[in-house]
């Protein structure tokens, strides 16, 4: 069994809950990890901007090289470069398994992929990093729908809304990207212009 720990203390030290587990740990100490937790003083511009790229790495489950690489593709982009990095960050196989309810969270959902339970159009993909397209469907492969994790999650033990970029049908493990999202309907706490300002400094 994973230890909860390290992804608690992080939690808190980003001012978010990265896990169901986590939430309860940080509802009863909502201020970062150590001494001075609750006496935090004023915080420079950059350690803001730092954290707020390291809350988004860590909402997406991402190494450092990723998110740069990610972001110099959203610098290209004619829409906001905030918006559409997290517009292509959302498109993320792994992103979206979680989204659907397939997985409890974005590490689970990593290793569902990684360890090829998960499809698309049919075909397996290995890849948590793989962008998925308007009208591709994400699915469950056949032999794997019997393992417990995913009989829990057809019987809705993760679900909540989905976005309504995807159409989902849980009894099937079955999903589809229907349009790309927009960014006010992506369920990410992030405050994207830091984001920018940290890479663009």
């Amino acid at each position: 069994m994973n230890n909860p720990r390290p992804k608690i203390k992080l939690s808190r030290a980003l001012g978010i809950p990265l896990t169901p587990k986590s939430a309860k740990y940080f509802e009863a100490r909502p201020y970062p990890p150590g001494r001075h937790g609750r006496g935090r003083k004023q915080e420079s511009d950059y350690k803001l901007r730092l954290r707020e790229k390291q809350r988004l790495r860590a909402q997406y489950n991402l190494r450092e090289a990723q998110l740069r690489n990610a972001f110099a593709r959203a610098a290209k982009a004619a829409d906001k470069t905030g918006e559409a990095l997290i517009v292509d960050l959302e498109r993320r196989l792994d992103a979206l398994v979680l989204r659907a309810g397939f997985a409890r969270t974005i590490y689970q959902a990593r290793q569902f992929v990684v360890h090829r339970h998960v499809l698309v159009n049919g075909r397996r993909v290995d890849r948590p990093s793989f962008r998925v397209r308007p009208g591709d469907v994400i699915s469950i492969a056949e032999r794997s729908r019997r393992m417990a994790p995913f009989a829990e999650a057809a019987a809705g033990a993760h679900a909540a809304d989905a976005p309504p970029y995807l159409e989902v049908r849980l009894d099937a493990l079955a999903a589809r990207l229907t349009r790309l999202p927009e960014r006010a309907e992506i369920p990410v706490i992030c405050d994207e212009q830091l984001v920018v300002e940290h890479y663009s400094r």
